[in-house]
């Protein structure tokens, strides 16, 4: 945890420890204004401040449980508030999750549940976790799927990631093969191998490489950067299956009950 978060709970311990010590003081304020608690005095003597800095340190050492217990409460607490934002969220970008025309969308166009997934084509969690996307889908034939490119991989992600968008704006057609030939390939994506695999999918490499520097492009990429932070996605893959934000890779049983759950919800 960051020290700025302890703070807080240090001058909560200090408060606490220093009761005793600033009791009498508080106890004459009490006297003069019955409906303010004692404070800190402004005021207060080099002596006075380190005394109280002992009591601090002592009854920390004696009781480090308290420490942690803090910092447990903390973390439940925020993770709680990360996980409603995180809901609200979803019901905010829900059009743009589900309807923006700018992503590629496959499987069936007509279908009763929708599967959101965020990739980086250089994510190993991504490829492996593939082959039971494809499954489900073969499985399941009244599923749609969007496709969201999140590249946070680096700069060969991101090349990847607006191949993929100019391959879906340039022929809507081939961009499952290509989709696949790139959840499939081992190593690195430099921009030579991407146009390579663009080439044995079917696609025009001069036409995609002008495709790929359409400001629509750039613009679609920032704005699912915009939503996964929204949605507390901070790594690939992440899937949203309708109430449900899944970070991270997942079984192909998990997939199938959160289908399951999505339909019958």
């Amino acid at each position: 945890m960051k020290m700025t978060r302890l703070l807080p709970f240090l001058f909560a311990v200090t408060a606490f420890a220093a009761l005793p010590f600033m009791s009498e003081a508080g106890a004459a304020e009490k006297s003069q204004s019955p409906h303010m608690a004692p404070t800190m005095s402004p005021t207060m003597s080099p002596v006075e401040r380190k005394a109280i800095e002992d009591i601090v340190r002592d009854y920390i050492l004696k009781n480090p449980e308290v420490v942690i217990l803090s910092i447990q409460t903390m973390q439940a607490r925020d993770k709680q508030a990360a996980q409603e934002k995180a809901k609200a969220s979803l019901v905010k970008f829900r059009p743009d999750l589900l309807n923006d025309p700018a992503s590629p969308v496959g499987a069936n166009l007509k279908g009763d549940v929708t599967i959101v997934e965020f990739y980086d084509y250089r994510c190993g969690y991504c490829k492996r976790v593939f082959p039971d996307v494809m499954k489900v889908l073969n499985e399941d034939k009244n599923i749609r799927y969007v496709f969201k490119e999140f590249p946070i991989l680096g700069p060969e992600s991101i090349t990847a990631s607006k191949a993929a968008l100019a391959a879906w704006n340039t022929d809507k057609g081939k961009y499952q093969a290509f989709h696949t030939a790139m959840m499939n390939a081992k190593g690195g994506l430099p921009e030579s191998r991407v146009m390579r695999i663009a080439a044995e999918t079917g696609y025009d490499v001069r036409a995609l490489k002008k495709a790929m520097s359409d400001p629509r492009v750039q613009a679609q990429i920032e704005k699912n950067y915009a939503i996964a932070q929204a949605l507390d996605i901070n790594g690939t893959p992440a899937f949203i299956i309708g109430d449900e934000i899944i970070r991270g890779a997942v079984d192909i049983g998990t997939l199938r009950q959160l289908v399951a759950k999505a339909r019958g919800s």
